[in-house]
C-alpha cells in the first residue's frame, strides 16, 4: 500500500508553529506523522514566505528562520512554476488566488489530500481537501 501524501495548508502549519488553540494538537499530530514517515507531507513554496511574514509579530527573524528550517526537515516543499501560477490566475472558480495556487501545487505533486481548516475554500480543487481532525481519524484507521 502506498504511503498517504498530503499538502498541509498554511493555517495548519501556523496552528503548529504558534500553538494556536484549539487546533494545535491536531496540527502537531499531523507533523508527527510526517516526521515518523507515516505520511508524506508537503507545503507549497509560497507558504514559507507567507508564514515567515505572519510570524513576525510572534518571533524574531532568527527564530522564524530556525522554525522554518526545522519544518523543512519534516516535510517536502512543492516548487512553484509558471504553469501553476498561470493555471491559478485563469481559474475563476477559486475566489482566493493563494488557495488556488496551493491546489495547483497539490495536483502537481499528486498528493492524496489537502489538509486545511478552510475546506470550503477548496471546493473546486482537483485534490480533495479535508480538515485535520478528519485526516487524523482516517490515518488512525489505516
Amino acid at each position: 500500500m502506498k504511503n498517504t501524501s498530503l499538502l498541509i495548508d498554511t493555517n495548519v502549519i501556523l496552528d503548529y508553529l504558534i500553538n494556536r488553540e484549539p487546533y494545535a494538537e491536531g496540527a502537531q499530530q499531523i507533523l508527527y506523522y510526517c516526521a515518523e514517515k507515516r505520511v508524506k507531507g508537503y507545503i507549497a513554496a509560497h507558504s514559507i514566505t507567507n508564514i515567515f511574514y505572519i510570524l513576525r509579530k510572534h518571533f524574531s527573524s532568527t527564530e522564524r528562520r530556525k522554525m522554518l528550517l526545522d519544518l523543512c526537515e519534516l516535510i517536502e516543499i512543492c516548487g512553484l512554476q509558471k504553469t501553476q501560477v498561470i493555471n491559478a490566475l485563469v481559474n475563476e472558480e477559486f475566489d482566493d488566488l493563494e488557495d488556488c495556487i496551493q491546489a495547483e501545487c497539490a495536483k502537481t505533486v499528486q498528493v492524496d489530500y489537502i489538509v486545511t481548516r478552510n475546506v470550503k475554500d477548496f471546493a473546486h480543487s482537483p485534490v480533495l481537501a479535508i480538515p485535520p481532525d478528519e485526516f487524523l481519524k482516517f490515518i488512525k484507521l489505516t
